[in-house]
């Protein structure tokens, strides 16, 4: 992962989109399957539809992400909105709650992955060449890794699901330290 990259990129005058995608990566031991799931919101240049990112293909599907910012003293707890127009989620959903029923996706894993239009591969673009730039699928933000911790809502219309940060899960203790809200003013470190 090459972040020297992004932060050229942002200095411009005029930088490329910020691209914004997603896995989801079930559980074995909790769904009985380790499949992923790629997909992102946007389009892509070539066929309107999905985003070839370093060689893995992510799905153009409906989902509205939000509460990625950080906060004084807390976690984020970002929620994942998915379109359930097709029912695509439900159906994930009942394929899951077969093995564990009343599991739904809880304890999966969620990657917020993002990067530059720039930096994307050239099969995303007409004729297979990136106009914005080189593709380089190590020029990226720094990853953010969240596990489900609950369905929040599900209807005909969507599904929303609410994230954690491993450590800030029901029952999850960081080993041989408590943690607390208490910070040192003047280099931000929690106390333990």
């Amino acid at each position: 992962m090459s972040t020297d990259k992004i932060v050229s990129e942002l200095q411009k005058t005029n930088p490329s989109a910020i691209i914004e995608l997603f896995t989801l990566t079930l559980d074995n031991t909790l769904h009985g399957a380790t499949t992923t799931y790629r997909f992102h919101a946007g389009t892509s240049l070539k066929d309107n539809g999905d985003i070839i990112w370093a060689g893995d293909t992510y799905t153009k599907f409906p989902v509205e992400a939000e509460g990625f910012k950080y906060g004084k003293g807390q976690l984020p707890r970002p929620t994942l909105t998915f379109s359930n127009a097709l029912g695509t989620i439900s159906a994930i959903l009942l394929t899951v709650n077969g093995v564990t029923t009343g599991n739904d996706l809880t304890g999966s894993t969620v990657k917020r992955i993002r990067t530059k239009a720039k930096f994307l591969d050239a099969a995303n673009f007409p004729s297979n060449i990136n106009p914005f730039g080189t593709p380089d699928n190590t020029a990226e933000y720094k990853q953010e890794i969240f596990t489900i911790d609950r369905k929040s809502a599900e209807n005909r219309t969507v599904v929303q699901f609410e994230l954690a940060a491993a450590i800030d899960l029901a029952g999850v203790r960081a080993p041989k330290r408590q943690c607390t809200r208490t910070e040192f003013p003047s280099i931000g470190l929690i106390t333990g």
